[in-house]
């Protein structure tokens, strides 16, 4: 515990050393007068569309869950999944690092288990990666149609939107395609350090391979229940891609509140390619984003670098701190909830 305490703790300083030297490199003083001079009208309308967007990413875990035989009320997916945007944000390498937290409240909230919360929350993040391609595409279409030259940070946006496009589903087809032997790998992996703590970890009896494999066996039939359901994953696609527009819109009008109105093309196109820099080490993401964000927006448009930067700022603080703030009250109620529910037990 103590070890994972430090670990966020070095990611959240991680990251605030690279807001910092963003910020110093933009220039300070003129970040802070943007800030100072937002439209007041425009920054509460960030925060409606940043709500938005987190609603209708949370209807895309309601609807998952209801394929899966583990139905929750519209307004509890919402929480729920701010839950998991907010282990999402506080564990290093974003989503990746927390997955599993994000599984752990999903089947606490559905009283179902964790392997369906971990199907759940997989299959909502992969349904969100087909929009957010289709979004990239289209912006850098229009983005490079009124360009005058490809410069160097658009040909890094055009390789970003070649893997997002092409290496992911290659790898989640092989993944797929080879699940069995994945299957056997991670079962022969962790037996051994599942058994070794058993031996050190006192009162805890381990699970047996058997138990591993059906766990797995588990995760896998309720990944094939949703990839077999066409009303689902229209469904799921269509809410991920709602959620998708919200956070472009989020950024438009975090631009629009520091005084610069920009092509819709290029919050379509940034804001998908930023949340790649969500597999950076950091809490998050935070620090990584911010940094692509603003780079593709000084390239991409006419607004100076410190606007960029104090636009930027303004949609992370109402996309990252809005899910942080509700998610922790989530987590924290659900966490109670599941530690009690372990000692009656």
């Amino acid at each position: 515990m103590d070890g994972n305490r430090a670990a966020t703790i070095a990611g959240f300083l991680g990251a605030l050393a690279v807001l910092g030297v963003l910020v110093w490199v933009v220039g300070v003083d003129r970040t802070i007068t943007a800030l100072l001079t937002a439209d007041p009208v425009a920054l509460v309308l960030v925060v409606v569309v940043a709500g938005l967007w987190l609603t209708t990413w949370g209807l895309a875990l309601w609807s998952v869950l209801r394929a899966l035989g583990s139905p929750v009320r519209t307004h509890m997916a919402v929480l729920v999944y701010a839950g998991a945007v907010f282990s999402n944000n506080v564990t290093p390498f974003g989503q990746a690092g927390g997955e599993p937290l994000s599984a752990l409240l999903i089947s606490s909230a559905a009283d179902t288990e964790y392997e369906t919360g971990l199907a759940a929350i997989a299959s909502v993040d992969t349904a969100h990666f087909v929009p957010s391609v289709g979004f990239a595409i289209a912006g850098f279409t229009f983005v490079t149609a009124g360009a005058v030259q490809l410069g160097r940070n658009l040909v890094f946006a055009a390789v970003a939107i070649a893997a997002l496009a092409v290496g992911l589903p290659v790898a989640a087809f092989l993944g797929w395609r080879y699940r069995y032997e994945l299957e056997e790998t991670v079962v022969r992996l962790l037996t051994p350090v599942i058994r070794w703590l058993g031996k050190t970890v006192p009162r805890w009896s381990p699970p047996t391979a058997e138990s591993i494999r059906a766990r797995i066996e588990s995760f896998f039939a309720a990944i094939d229940r949703i990839a077999t359901d066409r009303r689902t994953l229209l469904q799921t696609l269509g809410f991920s891609g709602l959620g998708w527009a919200c956070l472009a819109g989020s950024l438009w009008l975090s631009l629009y509140a520091v005084g610069y109105v920009v092509p819709v093309s290029v919050p379509l196109l940034v804001v998908p390619i930023g949340s790649i820099a969500s597999l950076a080490p950091l809490p998050g993401g935070s620090g990584a984003i911010e940094a692509v964000l603003v780079t593709l927006l000084v390239s991409t448009t006419a607004v100076p670098a410190a606007v960029a930067a104090s636009a930027v700022l303004i949609h992370r603080g109402a996309t990252y701190l809005l899910p942080l703030l509700l998610g922790a009250g989530v987590a924290s109620a659900l966490g109670a909830d599941h530690a009690a529910t372990s000692a009656n037990d």
